[in-house]
């Protein structure tokens, strides 16, 4: 379980907020404030990189639920991610599309509950597409339960095969929690990544079944309060030998929206601070949680690394991680012997990386 020093599990001693002096806290908040309405800003001048294809925003209800994803040649993946996410309770989908050439646009163009954007503009220089969701979720979103996912995640919970989205918007709402955090759960096939045929549009966890279950850390960080969660796949293999720059696998995917937040770094941190508390609270206690499964590693991850290697949009010092996508571009195998095979959001709560709310009853 959490912080008990086992092998699973998330340590979370470093999770824990400091205690500050009245005046440092007065001083952080007013610096946070102004970080926010900075964001907001940047998120209302990136409206002019959009350009709207489909607006489907007409049917939109009070009680919608919404989903926002950033998307560049995700063909293969988007039909089962459509699909899951409809039948989880979505109402309506927000896609950015940032300049697809696999046939991504045409694809989401023919679906009635999917809105379109989109842009040419650097996804780097939008804070990796989060000033353009921003700006959506505040035209859109505010008031509204809104899932902000990118397209190789799928989110999983405990009891989902009876509760979706809606039931956990009405235990949300039951308990007036603004918030559902979770963890990103990287998934892996055995065997060499792009070795293995995968059907396009066909569901990725037949293709990827094995995770990593120990090694888990999460560090509270300020002045944010943002929580910091690292280990899992990437980090064993490709950050061994420093794990400070490995990926952060905390997210705070849903949000029951308002005109005043703002993503900071993806979904993994908000602003105000006190909605970083949704994953591990700020008293390292774990609170009721979601997985997102990570879908990255299917066969086509070997050529599409090779372009974002070119590309250099998704890392702010890109040149640093050459060693990454080059050991991506060579194709390797993420599968080791302690691997554990995958068997659902029941077996993450068991190994203390998600915990279970009470959203069936």
């Amino acid at each position: 379980m959490p912080g008990d020093g086992t092998k699973t599990g998330i340590t979370t001693n470093s999770a824990i907020l400091p205690a500050q002096p009245v005046l440092r806290q007065a001083v952080e908040a007013y610096r946070m404030r102004w970080k926010r309405r900075r964001l907001l800003w940047r998120a209302f001048r990136s409206r002019h990189q959009l350009t709207v294809l489909q607006d489907k925003t007409g049917s939109i209800g009070a009680r919608s639920i919404l989903l926002f994803c950033v998307v560049r040649n995700e063909k293969v993946r988007l039909p089962h991610f459509l699909k899951y996410y409809r039948a989880l309770g979505v109402d309506a989908f927000f896609f950015v599309d940032n300049g697809s050439d696999d046939g991504t646009l045409e694809l989401l163009l023919k679906q009635d509950d999917c809105s379109v954007w989109q842009t040419q503009a650097s996804y780097k220089a939008a804070r990796f597409g989060m000033d353009w969701i921003n700006h959506l979720l505040r035209v859109y979103g505010s008031g509204r339960y809104c899932l902000t996912v990118d397209a190789d995640e799928l989110i999983d919970f405990s009891g989902m095969n009876r509760v979706d989205l809606k039931g956990l918007r009405a235990w949300m709402e039951a308990r007036d929690r603004a918030s559902l955090g979770g963890l990103m759960i990287e998934l892996f096939p055995k065997g060499l990544l792009g070795a293995s045929e995968f059907e396009p549009g066909s569901d990725p966890l037949r293709r990827l079944t094995f995770f990593d279950a120990r090694s888990y850390r999460a560090k509270r960080q300020t002045p944010l309060r943002n929580l910091w969660v690292q280990g899992g796949a990437r980090e064993r293999v490709f950050f061994k030998t420093d794990p400070r720059r490995s990926p952060t696998l905390n997210k705070i995917p849903l949000v029951k929206w308002q005109r005043g937040y703002a993503y900071v770094n993806s979904t993994h941190s908000m602003l105000p601070p006190k909605m970083n508390e949704a994953y591990i609270d700020g008293l390292g206690e774990m609170q009721p949680s979601v997985a997102l499964l990570h879908t990255k590693f299917l066969p086509d991850v070997v050529a599409r690394s090779a372009e974002e290697k070119k590309r250099g949009e998704h890392f702010s010092n890109s040149r640093a991680f050459d060693a990454y996508y080059n050991a991506l571009c060579a194709d390797l195998e993420l599968w080791h012997e302690d691997a554990r095979l995958y068997e659902g959001p029941e077996q993450l709560e068991a190994l203390g990386l998600i915990k279970a709310g009470d959203w069936e009853r």
